[in-house]
C-alpha cells in the first residue's frame, strides 16, 4: 500500500482543528533509562550459538538489527531464524521490563491526557517497548487513552507506519487530524510516512534542534509545554 506523507505544517497550524494524539512512550509520556548499547550486546551474546561467530553490535536499531540476524541464523539451519527471534526477545523483554520497574511516568502525563480527552480528543499510546514494560511503569493506562499498541499488539512496529494507522484506525479518525507525538526522529518518521501531523519533545534523549531537523511540524521542551497553547484558559 502506498502512504502519502503529510506535508509540513507551519507550527500555529499544528494544534488546530486536532481530532487525535497518539504518543510514543519511553522519554515523551515516561522516564525510563534503557541501555541499548548493552540491550544490542544482549541481543550478540543471544546470537552467538545461532550463528558461525558473535555478531558486533552496530548503530542499527535492535528490532531491525534482530531480524538480519534471524534471516542469517535460518540460512544456517532450518528453524534456527524463529528461535533466535524467540530467545532474543524474550531477553529483551526481561530488560524493558527490569527498566521499567524503576520508570517513572512523567508528573504531568495523566493531567495531560485527561485535559485533552476533556477538550474531545481521541488519545492513544505507540512504542516499540512490550506490554508488559508499559503496563509496569503505567498499570491504569486503559483508563487515559483510548488505544495502547505495543510492539506485542502489530506484525511491523514504527517506523512502519501501520502501527500509527492501525492506532488511528481503532480511534475512528482522520490521520491529516492526528498529531504524532515522540521524542525520537523515528516517531517523527512514522508520522511523515502516515500522513499524520508531527511532533517532537526533547524529554528523551535527543535536542530541539535534532528535532526541528528531522522535519518535526511543532516541537517543545516536553508534551507539557507542547500542548500548553492549546489548554491554556480561553
Amino acid at each position: 500500500m502506498h502512504y502519502e506523507p503529510t506535508p509540513t505544517l507551519k507550527p500555529h497550524a499544528v494544534l488546530s482543528g486536532l481530532e487525535a494524539v497518539v504518543f510514543d512512550f519511553d522519554g515523551t509520556l515516561a522516564e525510563l533509562i534503557l541501555d541499548f548499547a548493552e540491550m544490542r550486546r544482549l541481543v550478540a551474546r543471544t546470537a552467538a550459538p545461532f550463528l558461525s561467530a558473535e555478531p558486533a553490535p552496530g548503530s542499527t536499531p535492535v528490532l531491525e538489527w534482530l531480524a538480519t540476524l534471524a534471516a542469517e541464523a535460518e540460512t544456517l539451519a532450518v528453524g534456527s531464524g524463529a528461535a533466535l527471534t524467540e530467545s532474543a526477545l524474550a531477553a529483551i523483554e526481561a530488560m524493558e521490563v527490569e527498566s521499567a520497574a524503576r520508570g517513572i511516568l512523567f508528573p504531568f502525563t495523566r493531567p495531560l491526557l485527561d485535559d485533552l480527552r476533556k477538550r474531545g480528543l481521541a488519545c492513544g499510546i505507540i512504542t516499540r517497548n512490550c506490554s508488559k514494560a508499559v503496563r509496569t511503569v503505567f498499570p491504569d493506562v486503559d483508563e487515559h487513552l483510548e488505544v495502547v499498541l505495543t510492539r506485542d499488539d502489530v506484525p511491523r512496529p514504527k517506523p512502519h507506519p501501520a502501527h500509527l494507522l492501525d492506532a488511528i484506525r481503532r480511534m475512528g479518525v482522520d490521520s491529516r487530524a492526528t498529531l504524532m507525538v515522540g521524542d525520537h526522529p523515528m516517531d517523527v518518521e512514522t508520522a511523515r510516512a502516515a500522513g499524520t501531523r508531527a511532533g517532537g519533545v526533547a524529554s528523551g534523549r535527543i535536542t530541539l534542534d535534532a528535532l526541528s531537523a528531522s522535519g518535526a511540524d511543532i516541537v517543545a521542551p516536553d508534551c507539557a509545554a507542547l500542548f500548553r497553547p492549546l489548554l491554556a484558559p480561553r
